[in-house]
């Protein structure tokens, strides 16, 4: 079978629990899958390299670019095309046979959008959680933002809740139909804690408009949108529970919508803080 022309990069650190199912799912259809790592401490890198992946290490040196950027820079670079795959998220057979189909022909835009299926608490949200990743890059067209943000906590290595930027605009990016599937295999306190650290980059944010809006214009449309909203805790779980039909999906629904408005609320919280420390 035929290799797609792509290189597939999954950054991770300690997803030993996921990692099997991610590199499986793309091993044998495309050019080359690369695992950059960043000083794991579990079984990742060696489980990486039983399934055949090429693994990279990675250190942060505390500045731009960071680790994704620093992918499109230097992992593989002879291959333009890059398709970027978090440890617990794998290729759907859908999506598969949507690239080929795809890449079966030239490609004239810089970057595909690509919807994921989410889990959570380890069932699966067929209505009440809607995102899409924009996953597939031309290096040699698009790049990661670069906002001012060093100061602030949460992120670290991690690129921000922003999509990279593809010259050309909207206009040079498509959307595909078939899903990415994110599914932790990790248990939910990880999800807990990684919010934890995301609420602190927002949080901080909020307390630099500037920073905040060079952000805000490198989000999805629903991204921009929300970032207006008013009173976000009861937006996120009314938008998530009742719009979105997040009740359809049972208790998984409202476990879901109740956490991303507790996220919400959090972030709330530690921006009137930290408005209270400078007062």
């Amino acid at each position: 079978m035929t290799k797609l022309p792509i290189v597939v990069a999954l950054p991770t650190k300690n997803e030993a629990e996921n990692i099997a199912a991610a590199i499986r799912s793309v091993s044998d259809h495309f050019e080359a899958v690369v695992v950059v790592d960043s000083h794991s401490t579990d079984d990742t890198c060696t489980i990486a390299k039983s399934l055949g992946a090429e693994v990279v290490p990675y250190e942060w040196d505390g500045t731009y670019p960071k680790k994704k950027q620093w992918c499109l820079n230097h992992v593989r670079p002879e291959t333009p095309w890059m398709l970027f795959l978090d440890g617990d998220e794998r290729m759907s057979l859908e999506l598969l046979a949507e690239l080929r189909y795809v890449f079966s022909r030239p490609v004239n835009v810089a970057a595909f959008d690509i919807p994921l299926e989410y889990w959570f608490a380890g069932r699966r949200l067929r209505h009440g959680h809607t995102i899409v990743k924009r996953a597939l890059l031309d290096r040699t067209r698009c790049h990661f933002p670069v906002p001012n943000d060093l100061d602030a906590p949460g992120m670290g290595e991690q690129e921000g809740h922003y999509q990279p930027v593809a010259d050309g605009g909207a206009a040079a990016v498509w959307r595909l139909k078939s899903r990415i599937e994110h599914e932790d295999l990790d248990p939910v306190r990880t999800w807990f804690e990684r919010h934890n650290r995301y609420s602190d980059w927002e949080a901080w944010l909020e307390h630099h408009p500037e920073v905040q809006e060079s952000i805000r214009q490198a989000k999805t449309r629903q991204g921009q949108l929300f970032h207006k909203a008013p009173v976000k805790p009861l937006v996120s779980f009314a938008y998530a529970y009742l719009y979105k039909r997040g009740f359809l999906d049972g208790r998984a629904g409202l476990d879901y919508a109740l956490a991303m408005s507790f996220y919400r609320w959090q972030i709330g919280l530690k921006a009137r803080e930290l408005r209270a420390e400078q007062a």
